[in-house]
């Protein structure tokens, strides 16, 4: 019995989320006015009027990048308590420290050596830094096709 009261205000609290959450829900449901109109259902961005009717996607780097930033995120968030305890916890913690870094980091190094991120003004200038690395070392920048021999036209 004495463990199920040190979790009652945890489900207290649950309860009062969930409660609040779906009140919400049906209460902007109930008293919201009904009246649709085309300048509520158009879209808002910004101000901006649109022009004209986008109905192309994102694409899917867009949300690479924010599924990176995310993951680096938390990673961020789980090392900086391990820095305050990082004595404590000896050599055990400092390898299981190591596996979760490159757990995170090897992804990461595979998404930026495959291109995943060179989108926009970055992309050529890393493309134009490479071209000119490869001429400085005397590598060619890409492998020269061999000219094909023309066939004679018969006369």
């Amino acid at each position: 019995m004495h463990r199920v009261s040190q979790y009652l205000p945890i489900l207290c609290m649950i309860i009062l989320v969930v409660l609040f959450c779906s009140g919400s829900f049906l209460a902007s449901t109930l008293l919201a006015p009904q009246r649709k109109t085309s300048a509520k259902t158009a879209p808002y961005e910004c101000g901006i009027v649109p022009e004209e009717d986008t109905s192309e996607r994102f694409p899917v780097k867009f949300y690479l990048v924010a599924m990176i930033f995310i993951i680096l995120d938390v990673e961020i968030i789980f090392l900086y308590p391990f820095t305050l305890v990082f004595r404590d916890l000896g050599g055990y913690g400092l390898a299981v420290m190591g596996i979760f870094l490159i757990t995170l980091l090897v992804p990461f190094g595979y998404l930026l050596s495959t291109g995943a991120l060179d989108w926009g003004p970055m992309k050529k200038t890393a493309t134009d830094l490479a071209h000119r690395v490869l001429r400085a070392s005397g590598m060619p920048d890409s492998p020269k096709r061999v000219a094909e021999p023309v066939a004679e036209e018969a006369a």
